[in-house]
């Protein structure tokens, strides 16, 4: 990324994407005010800070829900949600079925039995 600060909020994100970051918390790591850094992050991402953290959270259930066997609630509190269902509301809110519909879909892909 060519925006030292925005980069540096990126990696933050990529790093710890449990941690419950904010506009404020990132703003702060990078050294930026809350609404210069929401704005440049937006302009320069294409999407607002909070939204990307959603995005790149969900990237990576939808990975881990596909390639290992992990449950559900271990990967929410993973990923940093406070509960499997707050989890399961947002997986489905972006992808538009249940992790377990996911999981359950790629089990059959390859003749296996859902986990």
């Amino acid at each position: 990324m060519r925006d030292p600060k925005i980069g540096g909020a990126l990696g933050l994100i990529h790093k710890a994407p449990e941690h419950n970051w904010t506009v404020a918390s990132l703003s702060d790591h990078v050294g930026m005010s809350r609404s210069a850094f929401a704005a440049r992050f937006t302009e320069m991402v294409g999407a607002s800070p909070v939204r990307y953290l959603t995005d790149w959270r969900m990237h990576l259930a939808r990975t881990r829900l596909i390639d290992t066997t992990e449950p559900v609630s271990a990967l929410s509190v993973q990923l940093g949600y406070q509960s499997e269902a707050a989890f399961g509301r947002a997986f489905k809110r972006v992808f538009g079925i249940s992790p377990g519909q996911v999981r359950r879909a790629e089990a059959s892909s390859f003749g296996l039995a859902p986990t």
